[in-house]
């Protein structure tokens, strides 16, 4: 089949649904179909991947979201773009890649079937980015819009679904969780020791992790107050922030103004992911107290390596997770609250190792699976698509 797979963001710009294109286009392109990434442009650089990468005009968006914004009404784009004669345009942004879509779509005589995957709690991000009452009813309008507009929409857990639903989204949805990169199993022994070297970590010495983006909107602060609780409780332990953002200055600031200077190691970005691969094996236990993420990729990349998560209650990455068996729950975002499920699990010896193991085979979901479950719901809403055109001939 030829796929278009069309999103605002793409390496170089590093997020949780740039890694899902990625990932859906090198199996999608294994599996024998026939793939093209439409994107923003970006300056200086060069796609060398195994499928099409097609990059279309853009601009610096000058404000806190880190993302160029695609020209979705360039006539260059939508002709070369409509000439593809794509079978299946899967969206993965409600934004300027559905208006390229619906621009695209306009000039085909046979149009393809649209799907688009509602990935994040979007209502959220309007709130945060868009200050006027009006413009934020405007933007939700538009974004639901678009989403009327696809023959399907999927979304990657509970959480988004209802998130959708209050932006007024009414229709049937289906939920195609999202995997992970990562193999079962843990990184090289090398790559893990070298951890310990380069920070002076003792090998037995216990060790929690954060990887994602550096925004207090991801509740950093509940982790670090619930690591400064356990540090007064006299607790050992040195604590890993990988990962880079806005607000990772006043982060680190705020680790020091409490007294964790000493506990915490901020790495910046990592972009081998081998390497991130080690430090979620050298982890113990993996800190997720966001309630913003609407997947939680990381607590899948964390199971992977035999770590388990701690999370919120409510939360979407807390999906299908038992607490105290496959993971830790904390009932509010608090660093109370968040502390509590920590020191008990750490005053217990063994119990972090079996709660890893246990989330490895409980929770882990690979790529592979998540893609090859995706391809076989493509061929349904092609040959739905079909049937209408023909129901409508006939009619």
């Amino acid at each position: 089949m030829k796929i278009g797979l069309f999103n605002d963001s793409f390496p170089p710009t590093i997020d949780g649904v740039a890694n899902t294109m990625l990932n859906y286009a090198k199996i999608l392109t294994d599996l024998g179909d026939e793939v093209t990434v439409v994107t923003p442009k970006y300056p200086n650089v060069t796609d060398n991947y195994p499928f099409e990468v097609y990059r279309y005009n853009s601009a610096n968006f000058r404000g806190e979201m880190p993302y160029r914004v695609g020209n979705p009404f360039a006539p260059i784009s939508i002709h070369n773009i409509s000439k593809k004669k794509l079978e299946l345009m899967h969206i993965h942004s409600p934004f300027a890649s559905s208006v390229l879509v619906d621009q695209v779509t306009m000039r085909m005589e046979v149009p393809p079937p649209i799907l688009i995957t509602y990935h994040t709690k979007f209502e959220l991000d309007i709130e945060r980015y868009v200050s006027h009452k009006l413009f934020q009813k405007i933007s939700k309008w538009f974004v639901l819009t678009n989403m009327n507009k696809a023959d399907e929409v999927w979304v990657v857990s509970e959480g988004t679904k209802d998130s959708l639903r209050k932006i007024g989204y009414e229709k049937d949805v289906v939920i195609m969780p999202n995997g992970t990169d990562f193999p079962k199993g843990k990184a090289s022994a090398d790559l893990i020791r070298e951890i310990d070297r380069i920070y002076g970590t003792q090998s037995e010495q216990l060790v929690f992790l954060y990887c994602g983006r550096m925004m207090w909107y991801k509740n950093t602060k509940v982790s670090l107050d619930a690591l400064k609780i356990l540090k007064d409780e006299g607790i050992g332990f040195k604590a890993f922030f990988v990962g880079d953002g806005a607000d990772r200055p006043s982060i680190e600031a705020y680790a020091t103004d409490i007294g964790l200077e000493d506990n915490t190691f901020f790495t910046g970005p990592i972009i081998n992911r081998e390497k991130v691969r080690a430090f979620f094996s050298r982890a113990d236990l993996f800190l997720f107290p966001s309630t913003y993420d609407t997947s939680g990729l990381v607590v899948k990349e964390a199971a992977a390596c035999g770590c388990g998560s701690a999370l919120i209650k409510g939360s979407c990455a807390a999906e299908g997770i038992e607490d105290g068996v496959n993971g830790l729950i904390a009932d509010e975002e608090t660093g109370e609250s968040f502390a509590k499920v920590l020191l008990n699990a750490v005053k217990t010896p063994g119990f972090l190792k079996t709660l890893g193991e246990n989330a490895q085979r409980d929770i882990y979901l690979s790529w592979d699976d998540s893609v090859r479950a995706a391809r076989k719901r493509y061929d349904v809403i092609v040959e739905k698509k079909a049937e209408e055109r023909l129901r409508g001939q006939k009619g």
